[in-house]
């Protein structure tokens, strides 16, 4: 990084050696307090931004580290997907949009994924920094273009962050309520403010997000579901497609960055598709056909026991575990704690003791997965023992706000000694609900106000139906009458956007250095929000002042005793019942592609960075 001279003193400075001024001794009084005046104004200049300051790879990089830089382009790659999509928006509340858009629209800045929380430079070629670091001023690269040929300038980027700000999705627009303004302050130039108090992310989103062309949109109202495909200028435009069925992409042989350092290996495909299903039975036979070229495996029984079949077998189609280094995704039965029934956390606690998640895992899931029991699974950020001194500075504040578990062990649920039968777990549940103040009506469960206990767990697919009614099998051995309701993709969005359901399942991803995502998902702000990512609906004044902390924390170190800290208080809520993890990708796919010697950390690459190899695809004479 190099201190540059900030504009004005620049000009100050220009302005005297035209008119032939001395400049003073540096050792005069004078000139010391001058130069530190100019220090505290000197922007730093980057060619890319990170949470914490970090970035692994120099200025001069010539590609990522886990690309092959000269991959051969053509082929096609397809995957499946589940649900449907009616429209092309990504970046709206209305509609279900299809996978992939992002492919077709720039940024300022990419990421890497061998880090977490940096990006590199991309429409921007490097950014200057203020010393308070809330003046970002990018850097464009003149030959940026849209894929019409028309110059992607400092004005469409400016357009881009004002319209995502105004029109965006009820998520994107709370992630950018702390920017202040964007400036275009030449054609290669954006100048970005941030308010004080930001979140220490900012930054990196509005690096991130994409960057609408201002003319196309002059003629097409933003804020509409359209099946039209968007002006981009990205490595991949939209392709053919049957709403709720395909979308293709198509590979811009002429894509201007495709030379660029972050750039170069990826992107080797002419063609991605992505097939819808509704039904994952169904979608394997599919893959097992050659109807699509890619599956990554989320049943445990199908992986264990679903291979045998001819491709298979004579090696045409190859199976593969590939590490996963990210944080654990949060995946559970998450509890509507809008609903009067699931109010009382004791409620919340005697549904999760009655789940039997030893016989699960082994009955249904042949033994592959551990228990999820923290919001930061598998992380250094997972509260374990008791509170060390810098979380018990964070939570003594508290104390009178917050159960006493948080200042003693972190909530683990419990296990059944005898899985299967599940007598302790239900007896403890029983006990629960009772101190609770519900009732015993013959074999049926009444809540606090008399009324029978009953829910429905709300999906959009069966995937998980096995899992749901074993756990029902218990609940209703408590008297506590549940069912299983499944509704095609769009009602499904409609109800979880309407907060209409009871208990559902999610699985949210946190990053490595949570910011936004915490405040979005556990805030009490987004608790009412239409179509917001606080589906429990917790509003927590504890809470919200950790994810306050966490959102400007100034070292990595801080952040994790705030996680910790946040961790406990959310675990003491019981708001889910939390399921299952495993640190790899399982991935199975016809044998017609190559990769890198070295995968990525955080991602399979399988889109990015492999590509076609026509040599295999001839050997297994593919005709998918």
């Amino acid at each position: 990084m190099a201190l540059l001279v900030s504009r004005r003193s620049a000009l100050h400075l220009g302005t005297a050696a035209l008119a032939g001024l001395t400049l003073p001794s540096l050792t005069s009084p004078w000139a010391r307090k001058s130069f530190a005046a100019e220090a505290e104004t000197a922007e730093t200049e980057t060619h890319g931004v990170s949470v914490f300051g970090d970035l692994a790879l120099p200025a001069d990089f010539p590609y990522f580290p886990y690309v092959n830089p000269e991959a051969p382009k053509g082929g096609t790659v397809s995957r499946e997907l589940f649900g449907t999509f009616d429209s092309l928006n990504d970046f709206i509340l209305r509609g279900d949009p299809a996978a992939g858009m992002d492919m077709t629209f720039d940024s300022l800045m990419k990421s890497s994924l061998d880090e977490h929380d940096a990006l590199y430079g991309l429409v921007a070629r490097a950014v200057r920094i203020s010393p308070d670091k809330l003046t970002y001023r990018f850097l464009l690269r003149k030959e940026a273009r849209f894929h019409d040929g028309s110059p992607l300038t400092a004005k469409d980027v400016v357009f881009s962050l004002e319209t995502l700000k105004a029109k965006g999705h009820p998520r994107i627009r709370q992630y950018l309520r702390d920017l202040v303004s964007a400036v275009a302050e030449a054609d290669d130039t954006v100048v970005v403010t941030l308010a004080k108090g930001r979140s220490r992310d900012l930054p990196l989103l509005v690096a991130g997000y994409p960057i609408f062309s201002a003319a196309y949109y002059a003629k097409h109202p933003f804020e509409e579901t359209t099946l039209d495909p968007p002006l981009g200028s990205g490595p991949y435009k939209v392709g053919r497609l049957e709403q709720g069925h395909f979308i293709s992409f198509e590979r811009v042989a002429d894509y201007w960055a495709k030379d660029l350092p972050v750039n170069r290996g990826q992107s080797n495909f002419d063609l991605i598709r992505f097939d819808y299903y509704s039904d994952r039975s169904v979608a394997f036979e599919a893959f097992k056909a050659g109807a699509f070229t890619v599956h990554e495996e989320f049943t445990s029984a199908n992986w264990a026991k679903g291979y045998d079949f001819p491709a298979m077998r004579d090696g045409r189609v190859i199976r593969e575990t590939i590490p996963d280094e990210n944080i654990s995704g949060i995946q559970g039965w998450f509890f509507n704690i809008r609903r009067p029934a699931f109010k009382d956390p004791r409620i919340r606690e005697a549904i999760g003791t009655a789940f039997d998640f030893k016989w699960t895992n082994a009955n249904l899931m042949y033994g592959s997965y551990e228990r999820t029991t923290s919001y930061f699974e598998n992380s250094d950020m997972e509260a374990k023992g008791l509170p060390d001194a810098e979380e018990l500075a964070l939570l003594e504040p508290f104390r009178d706000k917050v159960p006493a578990e948080v200042f003693g062990q972190p909530y683990v649920p419990p296990e059944s000694t005898e899985p299967g039968q599940p007598r302790d777990l239900l007896r403890k549940a029983n006990e629960l609900l009772l101190s609770a103040g519900c009732k015993r009506q013959d074999t049926l469960l009444l809540l606090p106000d008399g009324k029978p206990f009953k829910f429905e767990f709300l999906y959009d697919e069966r995937g998980l139906e096995p899992h749901t009614q074993s756990f029902i099998r218990n609940l209703r051995q408590l008297g506590i009458d549940a069912n299983i309701r499944v509704v095609d993709a769009a009602q499904y969005k409609q109800r979880m956007d309407d907060f209409d359901f009871d208990v559902t399942t999610e699985r949210l991803v946190m990053s490595f250095s949570p910011g936004e995502e915490l405040r979005s998902r556990f805030g009490s702000e987004l608790a009412s929000v239409h179509g917001s990512s606080n589906v429990v609906g917790i509003q927590d004044p504890v809470v919200d002042a950790l994810i306050a902390k966490a959102l400007v924390a100034n070292s990595r170190d801080e952040l994790v005793h705030i996680c910790r800290a946040l961790d406990r208080v959310l675990r003491a809520g019981r708001y889910w019942v939390p399921h299952w993890y495993k640190p790899t990708h399982w991935i199975a796919h016809w044998d017609v592609f190559s990769r890198p010697d070295k995968t990525p950390r955080y991602d399979p690459g399988i889109v990015s960075t492999w590509w076609y190899d026509e040599s295999k695809a001839k050997r297994i004479k593919f005709a998918g």
